[in-house]
């Protein structure tokens, strides 16, 4: 006989609506329509929001890389989620992929209670990589902030000498790419989400180009790191932090040999500097997107605090 409290969570789970997905066009610029793909409840009743953000060092990547995690967590705690494009570089820069960000956030608030029964009041962002750096800027540039943030290893500058100068884990572990073999995978139209596989490997071969030469930050924000660090500036969330700055929780594995575990780790520590709430999870021996680390176990825990951490902003 099975125990009651599972009879009940059984029968609740039978009475709850279908969750399905939907895709909306957020906003369009020339004949380039950037989407959001909204997953809930088929029911009418007002969730709260988490916002998830695709990475892809901002060149690839699309809003179909939903974690699993999040999914499961969005359906069993009864919230939209809602997983953005933005148009990618070096096609675009990034000040353009910022704009396409607030215009997101913009339509959620204003457009998300009509079409798909958001509750505005309860935003909750997270990313990975490049997607945990846009996540990171939606506290400084989204009005009114996100309620709170979780950043899977990502960064809180752009023009740091990891971006600036040859990476030496690639020019080991990677063939040296050409110039010109580079650009063959960029510079056609402009695309909002590379899911298509060999678009992707194009243009994966031209970020190991970047980062081989340490040409990443010119290419991709269009501001020469060495005259322009004024400009740069407001895109670097760890230098634009105020006393509004949302919760955030950061993950990051200590052997991450793509966004170095210091990015968050200087995060970290400018947050408590000013004393504004924040989490920091690291992970001894992880690498980039904690596929692996010292003890399993932590990156189970690890992943468990940052859904504990969106639960609790949710409610």
């Amino acid at each position: 006989m099975l125990p009651s409290l599972l009879v009940a969570a059984l029968l609740a789970a039978a009475d709850e609506p279908a969750f399905e997905k939907k895709t909306h066009v957020f906003k369009t610029v020339g004949d380039v329509k950037i989407e959001a793909d909204v997953y809930r409840h088929a029911d009418q009743k007002a969730r709260p929001v988490l916002v998830w953000i695709h990475g892809g060092a901002l060149i690839m990547g699309s809003r179909s890389s939903v974690p699993k995690d999040l999914l499961d967590l969005a359906r069993a705690e009864g919230c939209c989620l809602v997983s953005l494009d933005y148009r990618l570089a070096p096609e675009v820069k990034l000040p353009a992929i910022i704009d396409d960000v607030k215009d997101a956030f913009r339509w959620i608030r204003e457009q998300g209670p009509k079409l798909f029964h958001a509750d505005p009041k309860k935003i909750v962002v997270a990313g990975g990589s490049a997607g945990g750096y846009l996540t990171m800027m939606t506290g400084v540039c989204v009005e009114p902030r996100p309620t709170a943030l979780v950043s899977y290893w990502g960064y809180g500058d752009v023009d740091g000498d990891w971006y600036t100068k040859p990476s030496d884990h690639y020019r080991k572990t990677v063939p040296l790419i050409a110039k010109e073999e580079a650009q063959k995978g960029v510079g056609g139209p402009v695309l909002s989400g590379v899911a298509a596989k060999e678009q992707g490997q194009g243009r994966s071969r031209y970020y190991l180009y970047l980062r081989q030469n340490g040409l990443w930050t010119q290419e991709v924000t269009g501001f020469d790191p060495a005259t322009d660090k004024a400009k740069l500036d407001p895109y670097c969330p760890v230098r634009k932090l105020f006393p509004q700055y949302p919760p955030i929780l950061m993950l990051h594995g200590t052997a991450d040999t793509d966004v170095p575990h210091e990015l968050s780790a200087n995060m970290a520590k400018e947050l408590k500097r000013l004393k504004l709430p924040h989490e920091f999870v690291s992970v001894p021996g992880g690498n980039h997107g904690l596929s692996s680390a010292d003890d399993p176990k932590q990156i189970a825990e690890a992943r468990a605090r940052a859904l504990a951490f969106i639960r609790k902003h949710l409610q």
